[in-house]
């Protein structure tokens, strides 16, 4: 019988075995790899259509969110109405995004209303119409949001610190302008769409409570014949980045503004590095978690702003390395001081025994979190199988994880964490 007098043992994540359950690959007739598993107890499902169809793949700027933003706004046979009335129906939930490098469209519905809802989904995703109507609404909602989110120090700092960086021409550097919302056409939009929203085109992931027979009814609406344009899918295009010479910046947005934003970046390699997955845990010591050494010294101890971190962005070409808050303009370069501070202590000290323990316990604890429900499970196989990793990557970074050393934290810290390999910003 269990005494309950007596406390049970305490152990540390370090100490426990991580397995990642399997995923289940079939190659449609007409092409599509769909990824799938079986996992969780309700009776739930998410679907996600990923396609290379983000700011990457754009021949003009702003085009790959405006096509996200409507193509649930009418279809070839629907109103924007009827669609949306149709996924409310049932209670499903739909999303699309644009990122860099994909545009994302992800379905969340009870495993029962498939049958249903498929039909309305390929019908939105094979057949958009971009009307005239819903792009003028679309426009119009836009500018507006651009007006005022450029009133903002934070919105304009993330832009600039993306050029200096990136170069304002590179997909990951250029930003929107009023001027380019004007130039969206529905016949630039169309043929974005039959370019890139098509099976050629397309990866399926499917997770949830699902067995062989829900996948195969996902393939009969869209693996078994191709769709969308019959051509060959354009050509990947080339860029080359063109960082910012000069190294540091400050822009005053708003005379009258009380608050700075703070960007530090720098350049990092994407996740087929072999830097990049020790780097996670050097990252989350600096400014990775609540407990980050950023968050103590320039929250706690010194109340500069209520929060900073630091965060490692992995894109498909490139990567980049971002320290941001939000500080008193008062205070922000004393803000940015304390940044470049931590960095030498990081570059100069080894970390102690017991703060990388801790770090190492959080990390993995994060992840027997994630390893709870199949969504959250199929997010690391999505990891995998986009960033084209082996499938053994999830091993790889638990050891990682597990046996990295103060040495090892010291030599990246020398490595990734020199003041003169930063762009500054501050944007008051």
């Amino acid at each position: 019988m269990l005494n309950r007098t007596v406390a049970p043992p305490i152990h540390d994540a370090v100490s426990f075995s991580f397995s990642l359950q399997p995923c289940n690959k079939v190659t449609s007739a007409n092409g599509i790899p769909l990824y799938w598993l079986n996992a969780g107890t309700q009776d739930v499902v998410q679907i996600e259509w990923i396609f290379k169809a983000g700011l990457w793949q754009e021949p003009q700027t702003a085009l790959a969110q405006a096509a996200a933003a409507l193509l649930k706004n009418g279809s070839k046979n629907y109103s924007a109405l009827q669609l949306n009335e149709a996924l409310e129906l049932y209670g499903a939930s739909f999303h699309v995004s644009a990122n860099n490098d994909y545009t994302v469209i992800s379905l969340h519905t009870l495993t029962r209303h498939l049958p249903a809802l498929l039909p309305v989904l390929k019908e939105i995703i094979t057949e958009a119409a971009f009307p005239e109507e819903e792009l003028a609404i679309y426009k119009q909602n836009a500018q507006q949001r651009l007006n005022l989110n450029l009133r903002k120090c934070d919105f304009v700092a993330n832009r600039h610190i993306d050029a200096y960086l990136f170069g304002r021409q590179h997909p990951y550097g250029k930003y929107t302008e009023a001027t380019d919302i004007l130039a969206l056409n529905r016949e630039a939009l169309r043929k974005f769409h039959s370019d890139y929203y098509r099976s050629a085109n397309c990866i399926m992931l499917v997770a949830g409570r699902i067995d062989e027979s829900h996948i195969a009814l996902i393939d009969d609406f869209f693996g078994k014949t191709a769709w969308g344009a019959t051509d060959a899918t354009p050509a990947e295009p080339r860029y080359e980045s063109q960082p910012a010479a000069e190294h540091h910046y400050r822009v005053t947005n708003d005379e009258n503004g009380v608050q700075g934003a703070v960007r530090i970046a720098r350049d990092f390699p994407n996740r087929k590095h072999p830097d990049f997955s020790p780097m996670i845990v050097l990252n989350t010591i600096f400014g990775g978690y609540f407990g980050s050494r950023l968050m103590a010294n320039i929250r706690e101890e010194k109340g500069f702003t209520y929060g900073i971190s630091s965060q490692i962005y992995n894109y498909r070409n490139e990567g980049a390395l971002l320290i941001a808050t939000e500080a008193g303009k008062e205070v922000c370069e004393q803000t940015v001081a304390e940044v470049y501070k931590e960095m030498d202590l990081l570059c100069n000290v080894p970390v102690d025994e017991e703060e990388l323990l801790l770090v190492k316990n959080y990390l993995l604890g994060s992840i027997l979190g994630d390893l709870d429900g199949p969504f959250s499970i199929m997010q690391r196989w999505k990891n995998i199988i986009l960033n084209e990793l082996p499938e053994d990557q999830f091993e790889q970074n638990i050891a990682i994880y597990k046996s990295i050393t103060p040495a090892r934290l010291q030599e990246l810290a020398q490595k990734y964490l020199r003041k003169e390999d930063y762009y500054e910003l501050v944007v008051v």
